[in-house]
């Protein structure tokens, strides 16, 4: 088919053509990152803890009393909330996944690296962490007895005073020792100009607590066997006593220390609710966005199409009398309709690439993967042949002497 008509035919409405492919290059270039992004917000509600989620429940306390001894409380309260009916394990802890409490260290595999290998969240196992986390050793071994410290009395910035042992999770394992075995080998964390620490044993992947961002991966995580006394624990149970073992826990530890708080208590499922509720809100608000941006320029297309058949009704007729079938003037809006898509998306597509930088910079968002730009080329191409085949079937539908008569 020749394209030089429609071309001329273009060039005479050039307000209405440009309106029309400024439109879709808009609808192409929001809709592509708003895709993006959607993705990316679902991938993170997707992403697995590593812990049993449906099992644990978490408290966090503090005391009233000034001078009271941390580290006697933290074995008088993991006695009494261990003998608790239906608790399966419970855990001094300083995080959990979906916490606001983040700790974190620098690894290195060299202790004059003046950049770290890795950056990796830290967590503080008591003697019951893996055990009430549910996570597993798959590599290596756990902790032994005699390589636990108690926090307070672990000064990381004290020369000379290394972690005694190293759990890494998978993830970071193969991030820092790729292709080996990191059993055996030697880390430098938290701490300047500490002694290395050895690796011991690596478990399956445990995710980070804190926002995404936070850390270069999810699941750099660290387990080290030191005891932490700040008043927050972790109860494993069965899913449905974990309402019941809340309420237990609470009276037990108010049984304890009846000057104390409890800032917090909480299923991990419900954390783990609360933790994602951004996420779902920004993803049905940009899938809002996406349903009436391609609803609008679904709209205009039609429009605008309509617009056209009307205006070009002797046209149409003219070109019926001289033997164009219907399904030539139906080809004929379709393609014009393809030209001004095409034009939109190519200047859609340049427009979500700069998008996109502007938002990596902005917001540290991540690159958008090349697929994506073709991916929207086609939804944005089949959208405006859908919109305008309406318009365009009534056009060939017009009799040639009606059309003739009419103008």
């Amino acid at each position: 088919m020749d394209i030089r008509p429609i071309l001329i035919t273009l060039s005479r409405h050039k307000t209405a053509s440009l309106l029309i492919v400024l439109e879709i290059a808009l609808s192409c270039a929001i809709i592509c990152n708003a895709v993006f992004i959607i993705s990316n917000r679902v991938a993170e509600l997707q992403l697995d803890s590593g812990v049993a989620n449906d099992e644990l429940v978490y408290l966090a306390t503090s005391s009233l009393l000034p001078d009271v001894n941390m580290d006697a409380l933290r074995k008088q309260d993991i006695q009494a909330l261990s003998s608790l009916p239906g608790v399966k394990a419970a855990s001094s802890i300083n995080q959990v996944p979906y916490g606001s409490n983040v700790w974190g260290s620098d690894v290195r595999l060299d202790p004059d690296q003046s950049r770290p290998t890795a950056h990796a969240s830290l967590y503080m196992d008591d003697g019951q962490l893996l055990q009430t986390f549910g996570v597993r050793v798959i590599e290596g071994r756990a902790f032994n007895a005699d390589e636990y410290l108690e926090n307070s009395a672990f000064d990381p910035n004290k020369v000379g005073l290394s972690v005694p042992a190293i759990i890494l999770s998978r993830s970071l394992a193969q991030t820092l020792f790729s292709g080996q075995s990191a059993i055996g080998k030697t880390v430098y964390v938290w701490g300047e100009k500490q002694p290395p620490s050895p690796v011991v044993g690596v478990v399956n992947d445990l995710m980070t607590p804190g926002e995404s961002g936070t850390f270069a991966n999810r699941y750099h995580t660290m387990v080290f066997p030191i005891r932490v006394s700040n008043g927050a624990y972790a109860l494993r149970t069965t899913p449905d006593q974990r309402e019941a073992v809340l309420t237990a826990a609470v009276a037990a530890l108010h049984a304890s220390d009846p000057n104390r708080i409890i800032e917090q208590k909480d299923t991990l499922t419900q954390m783990r609710a609360d933790f994602h509720r951004r996420d779902r809100a920004v993803i049905w608000l940009l899938l809002a966005v996406c349903i009436a941006l391609l609803a609008v320029t679904a709209f205009g297309i039609i429009g605008l199409a309509s617009f056209w058949v009307q205006q070009r009704t002797k046209q149409i007729g003219i070109r019926r009398a001289l033997g164009a079938t219907q399904r030539h003037i139906l080809r004929y809006f379709q393609v014009e309709n393809f030209i001004l898509s095409g034009a939109g998306i190519v200047l859609g597509l340049l427009l979500a690439y700069g998008l996109n930088m502007l938002l990596m910079s902005r917001y540290e968002l991540p690159r958008l993967p090349l697929s994506y730009l073709p991916a929207s080329a086609i939804v944005l191409w089949i959208l405006g042949q859908i919109a305008v085949f309406g318009p365009a079937r009534r056009a060939a539908a017009i009799p040639p002497a009606v059309a003739t008569r009419s103008a």
